[in-house]
């Protein structure tokens, strides 16, 4: 659902609106209401984001978020999941997690709903891009399909099953290929 939003209601006083579930993100003057996420997405974004984190966590390379709001470059963006390069994490002066991110992700994912229009899924990822985010993931679970975005290059598709999803530099200890990722919906 796409909502106008009235002249008056900037960036700031939209942060200021409680938070809805599914998330509301705001771009370009508008409110965009992210549509509620079902069984593949649920499925498919919680074992991506374990299976990163089992590897980049605990040697503190990065770590995973996922539904975290991002506000940067004068929208605020809720991908479906992130990663931050442990070192770009925001953090209270207790040295915890802070609860505002306001930065691009290092690697942003998307996972297509089948309710969801592309192109803004896909705008959002550019948009990244264009803001310091190293790599881009858009995954098509009704497709089986993985589009690759990365700055400055042309988008790569993965659909074959054999295929090793490439990954940000900093990730390139976690490997992936299609057919693990979408045999996560046999399980």
């Amino acid at each position: 659902m796409v909502q106008a939003i009235p002249k008056s209601l900037t960036l700031a006083e939209f942060l200021k609106l409680p938070e809805t579930k599914p998330a509301r993100e705001y771009i370009d003057g508008t409110i965009i209401q992210k549509p509620m996420p079902q069984g593949k997405h649920s499925v498919i974004q919680g074992e991506l984001s374990a299976a990163i984190n089992a590897i980049l966590k605990p040697a503190k390379v990065a770590r995973v978020f996922t539904e975290l709001r991002c506000t940067f470059g004068g929208r605020s963006i809720v991908p479906d999941v992130c990663t931050f390069v442990w070192e770009r994490i925001p953090r209270d002066e207790d040295g915890t997690i802070a609860n505002v991110f306001r930065a691009s992700p290092d690697w942003t994912i998307e996972i297509l709903s089948p309710d969801q229009n592309q192109t803004r899924v896909i705008k959002n990822i550019l948009y990244c891009l264009q803001h310091q985010t190293q790599m881009g993931w858009l995954i098509d679970p009704r497709e089986e399909t993985v589009l690759v975005y990365r700055p400055q290059q042309q988008v790569e598709l993965f659909d074959e099953p054999h295929q090793v999803l490439p990954v940000p530099p900093f990730a390139k200890d976690f490997k992936l290929t299609v057919e693990a990722l979408f045999g996560w919906l046999l399980e």
